[in-house]
């Protein structure tokens, strides 16, 4: 927990087998077990639009709409893959502990209000995904239908006690949400400075010029394999896997600035030096995906040298001088190699380029002063982004482990 927030919650020890979670904030010591309530006695139900209950906010109770209801209601929100409570009447729900995981039936009952703390039950439910995603039904897509949701089981003690939680969760959500904003002001940002430093398609100068080379003369146009060696990872069977050895760096290596082995397998070094060994990364090479999900671009460190890096990544690295490392990984990332890209993929559903491809893409090409100048540039956004990203990716931690503590074990709760 953080330091603002590190004295205001105590461990109960032993108390945890009287389902109640494992810290507790000084004021509900000693205070009663969690009691067992699901959905259905929680919530109402509103059906097309119409409630059964004539007052549900005197009566302490709040409403659980379908989404036919909020759709003929509110025009504001998309509902593609997510639900939300109508203004003025609650929070924003977004089930975002469900994405990727299953989408909402159609018909099935997607908003709702506790009467205590809807932000309680939304926090209690991002702890029961897994359980949820075993509930589903699993036809063509994971779905929920309204008989599964309105028997969720939950662990809630007062209402007292979830307001605080709420807060307490509430504001590191918060937190969340301001560094969001500001790493997607960042990235927009850096996205304005590309398109101005480097020059748009059909052009042969940029919009904007740092002011020493403002007379420096008109970019030239080079074919990319002139200035740049690229290569392909080998398709490598699962059958070569180990489960230890020379790491193999797959997509999820490379979703960050520097290459990393998150999710690698891992290799025979005797059967790399035999097949694979001009497929070791070095340092300083520069890694991109070629398959699904472009644009990635990482740079390889002492974490990730020896390696051998995967199908549907390629690797490049300047031939000469001629041309900045640093601005190759900026051209890499850019528009105007995406259009590139865009013009040469192939495949049907998952679109795919390759060396055969990059071979006819061309890079625009100033001086290497004016390169250097423009990848510090950027590189200096880009360790903006970084920092931010960072800072988001520990507080979510934070805040995973903390409702942990706060919440009694989901599995108690289980149905």
């Amino acid at each position: 927990m953080s330091s603002e927030r590190g004295d205001a919650v105590t461990g109960v020890g032993e108390a945890a087998q009287g389902r109640v979670p494992k810290l507790r904030f000084p004021e509900f010591r000693g205070a009663a077990a969690w009691s067992e309530r699901t959905l259905a006695d929680l919530c109402l139900r509103i059906t097309n639009g119409k409630a059964n209950a004539e007052d549900h906010e005197e009566d302490g109770t709040y409403p659980l709409f379908d989404r036919s209801a909020v759709i003929k209601r509110s025009n504001e929100y998309s509902f593609e893959g997510e639900a939300v409570i109508l203004p003025g009447e609650g929070m924003r729900f977004q089930p975002r502990y469900f994405q990727g995981r299953f989408n909402l039936h159609q018909r099935a009952y997607t908003l709702m209000e506790h009467q205590g703390d809807a932000r309680f039950v939304f926090q209690s439910l991002d702890l029961m995904q897994d359980e949820i995603a075993r509930k589903a039904v699993k036809s063509t897509v994971l779905s929920l239908r309204l008989p599964i949701i309105q028997n969720f089981s939950l662990l809630v003690p007062s209402r007292q006690e979830q307001h605080k939680i709420a807060d307490c969760l509430s504001s590191l959500d918060e937190v969340i949400a301001t560094e969001g904003e500001r790493l997607a002001a960042l990235r927009h940002h850096k996205k304005g400075l590309m398109q101005a430093l480097l020059p748009a398609p059909g052009q042969t100068n940029p919009r904007l010029r740092f002011p020493e080379f403002q007379n420096a003369g008109e970019w030239a146009m080079a074919d990319l394999p002139e200035v740049a060696f690229f290569q392909e990872g080998p398709g490598i069977m699962a059958v070569d896997f180990c489960d230890e050895g020379v790491p193999l760096v797959r997509l999820s290596g490379i979703s960050g600035m520097s290459v990393t082995l998150e999710g690698c397998n891992y290799l025979d070094p005797s059967k790399v030096s035999q097949k694979w060994p001009h497929f070791r990364l070095e340092i300083d090479d520069l890694v991109i995906s070629t398959s699904a999900t472009f644009g990635l671009v990482a740079t390889v460190t002492a974490a990730a040298a020896g390696a051998v890096f995967y199908t549907g990544l390629i690797r490049f690295r300047p031939h000469d001088e001629q041309l900045d490392r640093g601005y190759l990984k900026t051209f890499l990332g850019s528009e105007l190699f995406a259009r590139q890209v865009a013009a040469a993929a192939v495949g049907g559903g998952i679109k795919h380029f390759g060396p055969t491809h990059l071979k006819r893409m061309t890079i625009p090409l100033p001086q290497i002063a004016e390169q250097k100048l423009v990848a510090k540039c950027l590189n200096g956004v880009d360790e903006l982004i970084a920092a931010v990203t960072e800072r988001v990716t520990a507080i979510k931690a934070h805040k995973s482990g903390l409702m942990q503590q706060l919440f009694p074990s989901p599995a108690e709760a289980s149905a």
